[in-house]
């Protein structure tokens, strides 16, 4: 499940019926990121997250928290709202044996995946929905996202770097070019979602530019390092005037 979106190895949607459901979003679902304890998860549900990040083991950025207690977590996290495992690992057997010990609903993949197969993925994991992250560079990032999106279940576009020694593979606050994350977003027939430095100061222009399927927030609700009630109070009022907004011309 992402966001109330079923999406299953056994039931998904042929490319056709996915182009004619995954129009424009004018009222994106949202993912709160870098999630690092049940309040904090807790927090983010009240004020209407449809999907919780639980980062593991990176080299480096925000959030970074034990698998044991993603796995705690993840067990709160009620029907209707997805959790995803950020993981930084590139084959597909280390992938398959965290998850089971997270035991999350959804697998964010961070960097590409270098050894095995998606099909893989799938066959070990029946109902995991799978994310991959393309983290955009330039041009060359929308063949990128068109070529994996035939094999997952949504993209998540960031602005990290994995050329760099010690590579970044989230949560760096930096904003990249939108008009890039839109012409992927008309490209490919799955859910989009679009993170890399929103907060509540460009959430709107944000949401204009690209219409994605999902908003991901991280640094942007965050103050010292703790989800920040008043942050995300503004975010989350942010998303509702959009919402408003978006009924009142529907």
């Amino acid at each position: 499940m992402i966001g109330g979106l079923i999406l299953t190895p056994n039931s998904r949607l042929s490319t056709p019926d996915l182009h004619s459901i995954m129009q424009p979003t004018k009222s994106p679902r949202v993912k709160i990121c870098c999630v690092s304890s049940v309040e904090e998860a807790r927090m983010a549900v009240g004020f209407g997250a449809a999907a919780l990040g639980l980062v593991s083991e990176m080299p480096s950025g925000p959030g970074v928290i034990s698998e044991e207690l993603i796995a705690r977590i993840a067990v709160t996290v009620p029907p209707s709202v997805s959790s995803f495992l950020l993981t930084s690992k590139q084959d597909a057997r280390s992938i398959i044996a965290q998850q089971k010990r997270c035991r999350t609903n959804t697998v964010q993949i961070c960097d590409r995946l270098e050894n095995g197969s998606y099909s893989q993925l799938r066959e070990a994991m029946p109902g995991i929905s799978l994310v991959q992250v393309v983290h955009v560079a330039g041009e060359e990032s929308i063949e990128e996202a068109i070529s994996v999106s035939h094999h997952v279940d949504a993209i998540l576009l960031d602005s990290g770097n994995q050329s760099l020694a010690v590579k970044e593979l989230g949560g760096t606050g930096r904003v990249h070019d939108w008009s890039i994350s839109r012409r992927i977003r008309e490209e490919i027939g799955i859910p989009l979602f679009l993170a890399g430095g929103l907060k509540a100061e460009n959430i709107r222009e944000a949401i204009r530019e690209v219409q994605p399927f999902g908003v991901d927030i991280c640094s942007g609700v965050r103050a010292d390092g703790k989800l920040d009630e008043s942050k995300l109070a503004d975010f989350f009022d942010e998303i509702e005037h959009i919402r408003q907004r978006s009924f009142v011309k529907q």
